[in-house]
């Protein structure tokens, strides 16, 4: 009898997950966070471990009380394990020491595939959390709760965990759906200033590239946002959030087995530049420069006019963005030099994002390196 050479399967995994908007999470009286648990309806109740941002226990300092009292008063359905605080920012993605501290507390609490982890903090904390939730027990439950504007009205909502290594960004990572996300707007009000601004760049990237009616109204809002009107910015997350999330599940490529990522518009230099300046820049800041320089690039070579450059510049610029290049002029090369990492993180083709048109996407394979080198220096 001969035996045939390969065997092949197929199976398709369904994903499904909800962003909740609210406000006093923490509060007894708001049955929210518990009915995400008895929705899950584990038995003998859910284990919960908390990790947290510093900068969010700082600044909301009855936080840790409000967490074990409203736990308290919903047990034995949850059941409250422990809180581990550590530093946010995007130190807690450099190293493995934060990842271990939250993998030897999963380990400590007995948390296990059907316990949850739940992450309370920016971008840079959730990435973290959620990728030592991914590989620990092959995945444990993870309930994100993002606490800036950009973590929620982006970062947070996608299927991305990741740490930084080898000197690069995102390096480490995983595609790991979060079990849900609560967007809690009392958490902006605390924000300092260049946080609210810098998350803003992810709702006018995604304008830009899907949507020329949000980028209208982001135009006509953009001074509100700068002074902090937070029904204008509720409005903004939501927005940018729900276009986001539609491109997970709609644009046909959701772990990104691709080379086409247009929800990277204006990254290739944004992760290059928060590298070079040791992460002082937040991403959104990056990201907003990133997009100045891909914007510039695409009026160079024709694809946009001189005119819709300068209104989107201007718009940016209204919000409170500084879009001047925030290294000195003679590492521009080592700048450029982003492009070749992104095709490498891409995994081999080169795919960078412009616009045609507002509201549109146009993707290039090929970079004219001296039109890129004079649309960057635009911004010394």
């Amino acid at each position: 009898m001969s035996i045939p050479k390969s065997i092949e399967q197929s199976f398709k995994v369904e994903y499904n997950y909800q962003l909740h908007f609210t406000q006093h999470l923490f509060h007894k009286e708001n049955a929210l966070f518990n009915n995400i648990f008895k929705d899950y309806a584990n038995e003998g109740g859910v284990k919960i471990l908390f990790v947290i941002d510093d900068g969010v226990v700082a600044a909301h300092q009855n936080l840790l009380d409000q967490i074990k009292d409203y736990c308290a008063s919903f047990a034995p359905q949850i059941q409250y394990r422990d809180t581990i605080v550590l530093p946010g920012g995007e130190q807690v993605k450099h190293s493995v020491t934060s990842l271990n501290q939250v993998l030897q507390g999963i380990n400590d609490a007995k948390i296990c595939r059907h316990s949850f982890v739940v992450v309370i903090g920016g971008g840079a904390i959730i990435d973290m959390v959620g990728y030592a939730s991914a590989i620990a027990h092959r995945g444990v439950k993870l309930l994100r709760i993002p606490t800036t504007v950009l973590s929620q009205n982006d970062s947070a909502v996608g299927v991305k965990n990741s740490i930084n290594h080898f000197g690069k960004k995102n390096f480490l990572g995983t595609f790991a759906p979060p079990y849900a996300i609560i967007n809690d707007s009392d958490f902006l009000k605390t924000l300092e200033k260049r946080d609210w601004i810098s998350g803003i760049a992810e709702a006018i990237k995604v304008a830009l590239i899907k949507d020329k009616k949000f980028y209208g109204e982001i135009e006509k809002s953009a001074e509100k946002l700068a002074t902090r009107d937070m029904a204008s910015m509720e409005y903004l997350i939501y927005k940018c959030a729900e276009l986001h999330m539609q491109h997970i599940a709609q644009g046909g490529d959701p772990f990104e087995a691709g080379s086409s990522r247009p929800l990277d518009f204006g990254h290739w230099a944004a992760h290059k530049l928060e590298h070079m300046t040791n992460y002082k820049i937040r991403h959104g800041e990056a990201v907003a420069v990133g997009m100045a320089i891909d914007l510039t690039y695409a009026q160079l070579i024709g694809l946009i006019s001189k005119e819709t450059l300068i209104a989107i510049l201007d718009v940016m610029g209204k919000v409170g963005f500084d879009l001047k290049l925030p290294i000195k002029p003679e590492r521009i090369e080592e700048l450029l030099s982003g492009i070749e990492e992104f095709r490498e993180h891409l995994g081999g083709k080169l795919t960078i994002t412009l616009i045609s048109e507002i509201g549109k996407k146009h993707d290039v394979h090929q970079i004219d390196m001296q039109k890129m080198k004079e649309a960057i220096s635009y911004l010394v």
